[in-house]
């Protein structure tokens, strides 16, 4: 009988040991920011075209390049002019602006950039992502830590990563530009609160009788 109570006994503790061990997995949080944050991954992809102009040709040939990558809003395109002049940023600018898109200031530094021999037009597309998501390494219970569980973010930030339209604005936010909200909104506010044309002359065709 002895025997059995001290077997039951180690088992006890062994299990004990196993919970405990199991709790101290993962990272232990006791704040309330969550350790599951959303990285961004930047991909440049480069199409070299004459320096000096730009032919039709050419740019048909970046148009179609453009498409190919499928150029959305939240890509960056810049000029990279190091191989040729400036003569062909406002023809390069044209085509990007079919899209919407403006010409970034600055071209950042790609592979083998100071050996072309014309203008690189880089498109620069960052996408996000929550890496480890769902984290279950931690045990929620029991916990004796007093910690955030380790999937704690984890929809929040996923959901952020997936919606955002430029991934680049989770690193750094916007400047204002001093637009005010205001007054962006006043030719929302004047379309929707406009009578339809022709309305004015109706109502005052019926206040006078003419429409019996």
């Amino acid at each position: 009988m002895m025997e059995t109570k001290a077997m039951r006994a180690s088992h006890t503790t062994l299990a004990l040991a196993a919970i405990l061990a199991l709790g101290a997995c993962g990272p232990v949080n006791r704040g309330l920011e969550s350790v599951n944050q959303p990285v961004v991954q930047r991909t440049d992809y480069v199409f070299d075209v004459g320096g000096y102009g730009l032919t039709a040709t050419e740019q048909q040939r970046l148009a179609d390049w453009f498409d190919a990558l499928q150029l959305r809003y939240g890509d960056r395109v810049s000029i990279d002019t190091r191989g040729g002049d400036d003569s062909a940023r406002a023809a390069i600018a044209a085509v990007v602006a079919r899209y919407g898109i403006l010409l970034s200031d600055t071209a950042p530094v790609t592979q083998g950039s100071d050996q072309i021999s014309g203008v690189r037009v880089v498109v620069s597309r960052s996408s996000a992502s929550v890496p480890d998501c769902p984290n279950w390494s931690r045990a929620s219970q029991p916990d004796f830590a007093a910690s955030t569980m380790s999937n704690y973010g984890c929809a929040t930030n996923t959901n952020l990563a997936a919606m955002v339209a430029d991934p680049a604005d989770l690193i750094q936010g916007r400047v204002s530009d001093g637009n005010d909200p205001l007054t962006i909104s006043r030719a929302i506010k004047t379309y929707r609160e406009k009578e339809p044309t022709g309305g004015q002359d109706l109502k005052e065709e019926e206040a006078s009788g003419g429409g019996e």
